[in-house]
């Protein structure tokens, strides 16, 4: 028995988007190809457009199958050396996985303590939660974090920009 290939494929700056082919999963007598969403939008300034911002490129967008009105939604964030994103929320039934890629990634959500993750550790934010500091923890490396988000199908915007 088989597993379906991941999205995406480690290189050595973390996780690289696969070409717009998609990947192939078994599918009952044959393999079925799968395509990442055409309605992605291209790689942009998470919130205003300023030196040092983050950069948030799409991955993978899907709804759920066994989760009617759900939907799963990826991103890469690449922090440039001092970048960070301005405080902000989330879609209002976003429930969020962030896996730290490379670098390390300081962040603060609601009114717990920041702290900074390195590569290979993980954080979470619940729906509704305050995402007060996310930012490069270093001034002179880079740093990516993958985000994972399981939301109500549709809703948008992910990030909103909100200052407490």
């Amino acid at each position: 028995r088989r597993c379906a290939r991941p999205h995406g494929q480690r290189g050595a700056r973390g996780l690289l988007p696969r070409g717009a082919e998609g990947d192939r999963r078994r599918s009952g007598g044959g393999a079925a190809r799968r395509r990442a969403a055409p309605d992605l939008p291209p790689p942009a300034a998470a919130h205003s457009p300023q030196s040092g911002s983050d950069t948030v490129t799409p991955v993978f967008e899907h709804t759920i199958p066994n989760i009617p009105g759900k939907s799963l939604v990826s991103v890469v964030v690449d922090y440039p050396p001092g970048g960070r994103t301005e405080p902000h929320l989330h879609a209002k039934s976003a429930f969020i996985y962030a896996h730290v890629l490379s670098g390390a990634i300081r962040s603060q959500v609601d009114d717990g303590a920041d702290k900074v993750y390195q590569a290979g550790e993980s954080f979470f934010e619940t729906p509704g939660a305050y995402h007060r500091i996310s930012e490069n923890a270093s001034t002179t490396e880079p740093a990516r974090l993958l985000a994972v988000f399981v939301l109500d199908a549709g809703e948008n915007p992910l990030t909103i920009p909100h200052a407490h």
